[in-house]
């Protein structure tokens, strides 16, 4: 009779609805991934059996396959929130030092800084020193450390600005509180060896006229542009405008310069200052090198269009980012960020033979193979990173509801091969 097919209908039909009802549950389960019930039909087998007339025995489930296609990314307000687009896993160190992968990106710190998943599971990388190179072993947990960001004393100013070509020349010495006794001023922010900030301004001074060509002159005269006076006071101290004062105790300039003819200025025009008296902070500013090869004299307005080197101050801790090729960087309030290590991911040749154990996690299996060497984000076959953001779930809702009512209709459709071949037993038993 044929009860055993109709059975193995019905198994196999719940079987599925199984693992449909289990891809709509995680329907919302960020790095989750849908399976699907995979059918073979079944046949008595008999030593020396033969033809073509045989008759199946019903239905199995050969395998759950799970589908690893890529997932909607969604954003969040969570920089430790790590989405992958492409190929890849995240793998995680378990409490019993046993390496387990995941899709799902949802990290946070744990009490020692490591990142650690929803199950304290550590996420694994490799160490970078503040210039993003490797520090450490690769697969090694990740620490994110609560440290500082040291001040930076100011060294090399490079200064880019426009004096104007228009300017007046100026003769009379150079008084601080004086506006004419000078043509152009400009400030920056710089910091001392504690880090301390002191307000630098930079005095311009025209002191000699363009000149032009002479070819005739003995020696022959070469045109050239105007010649500067370059002052530095610190916290607008008049006192601090230069490390000597002449023998009647005006300031001396800390650098002159001289144009080209062009407007421009000679490839390296630059001047070292020795000492800067450090003003109302009581601390001195040395060996400032101020580069000013790429200043102009044109006749147009006078402006500073860059003004870089003046250092920064300390700064503490303020978040962590991780960039897409898995750099994680702390960001400190004084503006600065710091390389701290880099998130690696893992890949196999066969996705399908990774065993699921719970919470969005695989194991590896003689099927999946051992893990390929863990590499970074973008390198080979792996996808990048994109924090702030999660993998949804890739479960079609939809395909979903669709298959269950077939899965039904299959599993209506076995019992009633039950009930028929009930109904043509009784008939026979009742035949007299």
């Amino acid at each position: 009779m044929g009860f055993q097919q109709g059975l193995s209908g019905l198994n196999t039909s719940s079987k599925n609805l199984e693992v449909i009802g289990n891809n709509v549950a995680n329907a919302n389960t960020f790095g989750a991934k849908a399976s699907r019930a995979e059918f073979a039909d079944m046949y008595a087998a008999s030593l020396g059996g033969g033809g073509n007339n045989g008759i199946g025995i019903g239905a199995n489930i050969a395998v759950v396959a799970q589908q690893f296609t890529q997932g909607n990314i969604t954003t969040t307000s969570n920089n430790l929130d790590i989405a992958i687009n492409g190929r890849g896993f995240y793998a995680l160190q378990t409490a019993q030092g046993e390496t387990v992968y995941s899709r799902n990106g949802q990290f946070k710190r744990d009490a020692n800084g490591n990142i650690v998943n929803n199950s304290l599971h550590l996420l694994l990388g490799q160490a970078l020193d503040d210039t993003g190179a490797p520090a450490g072993p690769a697969g090694s947990p990740i620490v994110l450390t609560n440290d500082n960001s040291p001040p930076k004393v100011a060294g090399n100013v490079k200064m880019t600005a426009n004096l104007d070509a228009r300017a007046t020349k100026i003769t009379a010495p150079l008084d601080l509180g004086n506006s004419k006794t000078y043509n152009f001023v400009t400030s920056q922010t710089a910091y001392g060896d504690n880090g301390a900030p002191i307000a630098v301004n930079y005095y311009f001074k025209k002191v000699a006229d363009p000149v032009a060509a002479d070819p005739a002159a003995t020696p022959p005269v070469t045109a050239a542009g105007s010649q500067w006076e370059v002052y530095m006071s610190a916290d607008g101290n008049t006192n601090a405008a230069s490390v000597n004062k002449d023998a009647s105790g005006n300031p001396v300039p800390v650098g002159t310069v001289t144009f080209n003819a062009n407007g421009t200025l000679p490839v390296g025009t630059s001047f070292t200052v020795a000492n800067i008296p450090g003003g109302t902070n009581g601390q001195p500013l040395t060996n400032i090198k101020v580069d000013l090869s790429s200043s102009t004299e044109y006749s147009g307005s006078y402006s500073v269009t860059e003004l870089s080197g003046g250092g920064y101050a300390q700064g503490n801790l303020s978040d962590f980012l991780i960039e897409s090729d898995g750099t994680v960087k702390a960001r400190y309030t004084n503006g600065q960020s710091k390389s701290i290590a880099r998130v690696q991911l893992a890949d196999f040749k066969n996705l399908n033979g990774l065993q699921p154990t719970g919470g969005n996690e695989w194991k590896p299996t003689n099927a999946s193979g051992d893990p390929l060497p863990l590499g970074a984000p973008g390198s080979g076959v792996f996808g990048l990173l994109q924090s702030g953001a999660l993998e949804e779930s890739n479960v079609d809702l939809t395909g979903e509801l669709v298959n269950m009512i077939v899965a039904q209709r299959s599993y209506q459709a076995n019992a009633q091969t039950i009930k028929a071949e009930d109904q043509v037993l009784q008939t026979l038993v009742n035949l007299r």
